[in-house]
């Protein structure tokens, strides 16, 4: 992730006025919330040798509220799409919506929003 400004700013995130550091190293934080999402285990449930969960959450929370989280994702993917020959900020989307058939047990009229919008009875 570079020296850039997510690092130097997750650097001032560590201590705060009057207290200690932080006993964890980042890459532990960030092996635990990979852990975390590829798992889909909860808080409670990290193995003992990650960072105990209250520390590793209130780490996590203050990183996102700061937007930090946000933008580690950015920068991975950036880097992804570079490996991959590609421009690192994508600069395109598609949306892809198909039409879905009603079962022949329901009225034509009945499967269209004014049909929905009209009912009777």
């Amino acid at each position: 992730m570079g020296g850039g400004p997510a690092v130097v700013a997750g650097a001032g995130l560590v201590s705060g006025a009057g207290r200690t550091a932080e006993g964890y190293c980042h890459r532990q934080l960030l092996d635990a919330v990979r852990y975390l999402v590829a798992g889909g285990i909860s808080w409670r449930a990290m193995p003992a040798d990650f960072p105990g969960w209250g520390r590793f959450y209130a780490f996590f929370r203050r990183w996102r509220e700061h937007g930090l989280i946000a933008e580690f994702h950015d920068r991975l993917r950036g880097k992804v799409r570079e490996r991959e020959d590609r421009e690192a900020e994508p600069t395109a989307g598609i949306i892809d919506a198909q039409p879905v058939r009603a079962a022949t047990t329901v009225p034509a009229h009945a499967a269209t929003t004014a049909g929905r919008r009209c009912q009777t009875g």
